[in-house]
């Protein structure tokens, strides 16, 4: 059968660190197995546009794997071409490129890789809070600059202890986020969820459940995002919400970009009522040269830490998606069961609450 990978380009990096593995160069290692057992496989990066790759070969391909750090919209529109499409694998986690109440509609199954990238997520959320709220990247612009006035960034720089600190999603990532900000010593834990924590898990953070979003941001010094992109969430951090922000917090987002209103979040920095934003996702990915995320400030000149969207794709969670990818063909090819876990819609069915409830 065809098998169609929209991954991204590495260039000579994948060609320097084979381990790269989620490259076109180095297709998540499935090549020679795919060949193996007498799949075609089309690997690109290619996905913009009616003449594209992506448009071009999903007219026939059985298979599509893509990722969240070069997605491939694979939207209503394009399904109805897709006269083949059987299954979507996400080699990776979040699968809102894809719209999936179509594929419901289309019976074509949609399936991620749970779990392969949130241990290196939650790690980057606790790297982009500390950048945040220490002014850590003013700090090192400076020296870059050959320049050394520490009143400049001590002005705007804190500490982690004694802040609060929620998160908006406390699953998977989330709850790591949580447990992995404990030795700080924050003064307090917060999360938001449409579901509570299991009493010992709730205990074992010491994080207190808010149940109005808007009493949660402004009980926050740092509110963290950490849910998946659906129809509840996009959008959700808006102008009317950010006002409700407690004057001068932290924003950081690396779960989407359109969770967050881009133009409200740019006004919001400008004028102080958040003193920074950081996080690694974007409306549209790639960003385009003029996305305003990319060169937004607060009113001191500092609060950006933005990055292109490489959290959940570390070495090792490259690893780990790709031996994933493999396992969910595998069972897909031998008619054998799926991990529930990773199943986001099955053949005409959700399978899973991860995007929003049902």
């Amino acid at each position: 059968m065809k098998v169609l990978a929209i991954l991204y380009n590495g260039f000579k990096s994948a060609v320097q660190e084979p381990r790269l593995l989620g490259t076109v160069e180095n297709k998540l290692g499935l090549d020679k197995w795919l060949a193996s057992r007498g799949h075609e496989l089309i690997v690109s990066s290619d996905k913009e546009g009616p003449n594209s790759d992506f448009q071009k070969h999903i007219a026939d391909a059985e298979v599509l794997i893509t990722t969240p750090f070069h997605p491939g919209y694979l939207t209503r529109e394009v399904m109805e071409k897709a006269k083949n499409l059987k299954i979507c694998v996400t080699a990776g986690v979040g699968s809102d490129h894809i719209d999936l109440n179509a594929a419901v509609d289309h019976k074509i199954q949609v399936l991620e890789v749970t779990g392969s990238n949130v241990v290196s997520v939650a790690e980057h959320v606790v790297m982009d809070i500390l950048a945040l709220v220490r002014n850590f990247v003013p700090a090192h612009e400076m020296i870059e600059r050959g320049d050394w006035q520490v009143s400049d960034i001590a002005r705007n720089a804190y500490d982690l202890e004694g802040k609060v600190v929620g998160t908006i999603g406390a699953g998977r990532i989330g709850y790591r986020v949580l447990q992995r900000l404990v030795p700080f010593d924050c003064k307090e834990l917060l999360y938001y969820d449409y579901t509570q924590l299991p009493a010992e898990r709730e205990q074992a953070v010491k994080a207190r459940r808010v149940e109005d979003i808007e009493q949660f941001v402004s009980e926050c010094d740092v509110v963290t995002v950490n849910a998946p992109l659906h129809e509840g969430t996009r959008g959700l951090i808006n102008e009317k919400l950010l006002s409700k922000f407690k004057p001068g917090a932290w924003l950081v987002n690396t779960a989407r970009g359109a969770i967050c209103d881009q133009d409200a979040v740019v006004a919001a920095l400008k004028s102080g009522q958040l003193r920074g934003y950081a996080g690694d996702v974007w409306n549209v990915q790639p960003a385009p040269k003029d996305h305003p995320w990319r060169t937004m400030k607060n009113p001191l000149g500092g609060g950006n830490g933005m990055t292109p969207h490489y959290s959940g794709t570390t070495l090792d969670a490259q690893a780990r998606y790709a031996a994933g990818t493999k396992k969910i063909l595998e069972n897909y090819f031998d008619g054998k069961e799926q991990n529930p876990a990773d199943v986001i819609v099955g053949i005409g069915a959700w399978a899973t609450k991860a995007y929003g409830q049902r």
